[in-house]
């Protein structure tokens, strides 16, 4: 868990630099049109920046800190919805689903194994 949480830590912080000082970087990566409003796209690598520090911070005691995990696999469940929603409506780019890859979906076992950790020992009545 400390390790996963670790490694979630070091990807956001740099995703979170890399979307900060390169805005227009992916774009290009992906040979997609440049946006024209960088700094919402500027403040999404800041959000995802300080997702990475409160990870870290969770790696300490994943168990104690689970609403940490929660919030993050929220994020990670709500993103791929929020893009297969805008895919269907056709205001997205198809290409832009391959930050789901490494962004979410990757983590949703070792997120979802923190947290059932984290329920078994705070609610251990539950286990039948």
């Amino acid at each position: 868990m400390k390790l996963t949480l670790r490694l979630a830590a070091i990807y956001n912080l740099i995703w979170g630099a890399f979307v900060v000082l390169f805005p227009q970087s992916f774009f290009s990566l992906l040979d997609m049109e440049p946006i024209n409003h960088v700094v919402i796209w500027q403040g999404m690598g800041m959000v995802i920046g300080v997702y990475g520090i409160a990870y870290w911070l969770a790696s300490y005691d994943p168990v104690r800190h689970w609403p940490i995990v929660a919030a993050g696999m929220l994020g990670k469940t709500l993103g791929p919805l929020g893009y297969l929603w805008n895919a269907l409506q056709g205001s997205i780019d198809p290409s832009f689903g391959f930050t789901l890859l490494t962004n979410d979906l990757i983590w949703w076992i070792p997120f979802l194994y923190i947290l059932n950790q984290a329920r078994k020992a705070k609610w251990p009545l539950t286990e039948k």
